[in-house]
């Protein structure tokens, strides 16, 4: 089975998902994250300013994020390396990702492709007020990878809003589950949760 999860940047995804993956094994519950997917820098497209836009479809490369789908789907092991996103100071790793009963599909794109929303059993927003996002975004890109302030709210005004308006609203209609994470996921995470015990059960 295939978990949909995605969310506008400092919904808080990664926390959700940490949190998620903690109540399971390995064999139960494995993720695949469109995020180790994204091209060289050599490779981005860059805006009007010279920025390099992460925000779009064409920086992912998706030819190979659904190869490795398929292969998980057909009980294969899938081997990548993690993306740094140009953080000099934070070594790249290894990813395994072994057979599981369930995986969670986790990135931006993953509703806009269509073949990625083909395969999904359950589609999953996490969802938060724009200030909290901005807050979480400003921690999380200074901390882990090395952008300072202005370039982190650049990037939050020109590709990150329009990217959520553009690549995740249109099919807000469609999903099967939205979490709210204002002040707390925990209640979302035990409906989640749920909701993959009764299938590990089948």
């Amino acid at each position: 089975m295939f978990i949909g999860i995605c969310g506008g940047s400092g919904a808080g995804k990664t926390a959700f998902i940490e949190n998620l993956r903690k109540r399971f094994s390995e064999e139960e519950l494995g993720l695949i994250s469109e995020d180790n997917y994204y091209k060289p820098s050599q490779f981005q497209l860059v805006d009007e300013q010279g920025v390099i836009n992460f925000d779009i479809p064409e920086a992912i490369d998706h030819e190979s994020f659904i190869k490795d789908l398929y292969k998980l789907q057909a009980g294969e092991p899938v081997i990548h390396k993690e993306y740094t996103f140009n953080n000099d100071l934070q070594l790249s790793k290894t990813i395994l990702i072994n057979p599981a009963q369930v995986y969670i599909i986790e990135g931006l794109f993953i509703l806009h492709h269509e073949d990625t929303r083909s395969l999904l059993d359950l589609s999953v927003l996490i969802h938060a007020k724009d200030n909290l996002k901005i807050i979480r975004r400003i921690n999380r890109d200074k901390t882990e990878r090395n952008y300072p302030l202005e370039d982190v709210l650049y990037r939050y005004e020109h590709h990150v809003a329009p990217a959520y308006d553009k690549y995740i609203d249109p099919y807000i209609d469609e999903l099967d589950l939205i979490i709210n994470n204002n002040k707390s996921f925990d209640r979302g995470v035990d409906v989640l949760t749920a909701f993959i015990r009764e299938h590990l059960k089948k």
